[in-house]
């Protein structure tokens, strides 16, 4: 792994942790809420982090496009694909979780996030831009990239997968995560361009984000109930 890719990773653990100081700092300095200060602080920090790496990778987005990269016709469908692929993993991902495992469906990572966005509606364009480019640079670009070099593609998509999973704090739910990750890397290789994936993660998070911010809690329940017969249904339960 190169030095600019060890630089990457520390500017995302910076700005994943950085608020346990700064937002404190910022709640004492400003006449703000705590909750507030963590908003702004997080909403900073994010986009400060993915300039930060923007220019620490330009050397790399300068580079000619690889050989046999995908043609942006080749992208679009690519990205299309990508993105009912990823539903397609995540639903059966949920039905093992669901059926096999035990585990109750819902998000708290989710939950959390769309709590804040109806608290402060502009903090949408991290899950939905800032957070999708970013994740997209280290879990496919660097982490599966630098696994690929060394191994297969299954071996390397699952382990880079998994890190994705855990990152995101849902231990419970890191099939659905891994799913995830699994098909984004899948893209990332059929198209050599990185941009792919990170369209496909963007759409993703974008839909669930504006959606749930669409509906009420009584509707999501509703939606989440009308799933659960579904599955029922499908699998003869």
């Amino acid at each position: 792994m190169t030095k600019r890719y060890w630089y990457v990773i520390l500017t995302y653990i910076i700005m994943q942790f950085s608020g346990v100081i700064f937002s404190p700092i910022l709640y004492a300095t400003l006449p703000i809420s705590k909750f507030q200060a963590i908003i702004y602080w997080t909403i900073f920090s994010f986009v400060a982090g993915l300039i930060a790496i923007l220019i620490i990778m330009k050397p790399y987005m300068k580079a000619p496009s690889m050989r046999n990269a995908a043609s942006p016709g080749a992208m679009v469908l690519w990205a299309i694909a990508g993105v009912f692929m990823a539903y397609i993993g995540q639903y059966i991902a949920a039905i093992i979780e669901v059926e096999l495992l035990g585990i109750e469906q819902g998000s708290a990572n989710t939950q959390m996030i769309m709590d804040i966005t109806r608290a402060a509606p502009i903090f949408m364009i991290i899950p939905a831009l800032v957070a999708p480019i970013v994740e997209e640079i280290i879990f496919r670009k660097i982490i599966f990239g630098t696994f690929y070099k060394k191994m297969n593609f299954f071996l390397a998509a699952l382990l880079s997968a998994l890190v994705f999973g855990i990152i995101h704090g849902e231990p419970e739910h890191i099939l659905i995560y891994s799913s995830m990750g699994f098909v984004f890397a899948y893209v990332y290789v059929k198209t050599k361009r990185i941009i792919v994936p990170i369209i496909v993660h963007m759409t993703l998070n974008s839909i669930s984000v504006i959606v749930q911010y669409s509906l009420s809690p009584e509707d999501i329940e509703k939606m989440q109930q009308q799933y659960e017969q579904m599955q029922m249904i499908l699998i003869g339960g």
